[in-house]
């Protein structure tokens, strides 16, 4: 791709998709040995809502020795459980909630000032109504919690294919739910997270998606589609998508959320000269 559309982005590697052939703790020296100076994170603990302090320490020590910024963080998603989230699930909000101090420590002492907030599966026995209920009153907590450290909660829509349960296929329903999170809380905190990969899925017309939304991004991640491997593998035109980004005043972080289409990460970095890596 060519390298003007790509210069005028700050980007950050996702490193529970990328180097994840490696141990968590390895992954950011593999990131900073591929040139990269900034990084996100899924929940790195699995199901352990509230890790204890040893593993925080660790995985703080293993960034700080890298020289890697973390950017961003997940809320507990339980991912590693089949599920996209817990902040709507009537049965997790304990963990949900004892996750947010957690959480937050952590990103304060990184300096992280973005943290993403999965909504959660719709779930038998219990209706659309009170889950949206429950995500609300969860995402007024995190969003106050955020403000704290002068963090930034991201709401993400997920693609049917992969995420047939989630409640947000949509941005137009993720902004509406950033919209809504902002009025309850007065805070102006919550804010979009536009995965390109995620609405391409969905079939959403991407400039379209810039064009009207770009004001309320708070985190732009990127894949191609279909494959959800690394830029140039596949259909979507992400010189003129990065262009895009840049004329409608985005100036935020582009996460790299892809897998790597030979199954080594350290070989899937050439569409993006290595002086673009690190942060600005």
């Amino acid at each position: 791709m060519d390298v003007t559309a790509a210069s005028g982005h700050n980007f950050t590697i996702n490193l529970s998709i990328l180097f994840s052939e490696l141990p968590l703790l390895e992954r950011p020296a593999a990131a900073a040995a591929a040139g990269f100076t900034a990084a996100e994170l899924w929940w790195p603990f699995g199901a352990e809502h509230t890790p204890a302090e040893a593993e925080l320490d660790a995985l703080r020590k293993a960034f700080t020795d890298a020289g890697v910024q973390l950017t961003g963080l997940n809320f507990l998603d339980d991912l590693t459980k089949g599920a996209k989230g817990t902040l709507s699930v009537p049965a997790e909000n304990e963990r949900f909630r004892e996750n947010i101090p957690v959480s937050i420590g952590l990103a304060e002492s990184l300096g992280t000032k973005a943290l993403n907030a999965l909504v959660g599966n719709r779930v038998e026995g219990v209706s659309a109504a009170e889950q949206d209920a429950l995500a609300l009153e969860n995402l007024v907590l995190a969003a106050q919690a955020a403000h704290s450290i002068g963090a930034v909660v991201l709401i993400e829509a997920l693609n049917r294919v992969d995420a047939p349960d989630y409640p947000l296929h949509t941005a137009a329903a993720a902004v509406e739910l950033v919209d809504r999170v902002n009025a309850a809380s007065g805070l102006g905190n919550a804010k979009f997270l536009c995965d390109l990969y995620h609405l391409a899925v969905n079939g959403e017309d991407l400039p379209a998606v810039i064009e009207q939304y770009a004001d309320r991004f708070g985190h732009v991640q990127i894949a191609d589609f279909p494959g959800r491997n690394e830029p140039g593998t596949a259909d979507l035109d992400f010189e003129d998508l990065l262009a895009r980004l840049t004329a409608a005043g985005y100036r935020g972080r582009i996460g790299l959320e892809y897998k790597p289409a030979s199954g080594v990460s350290a070989d899937s970095f050439d569409w993006l000269p290595r002086e673009l890596r690190a942060a600005k």
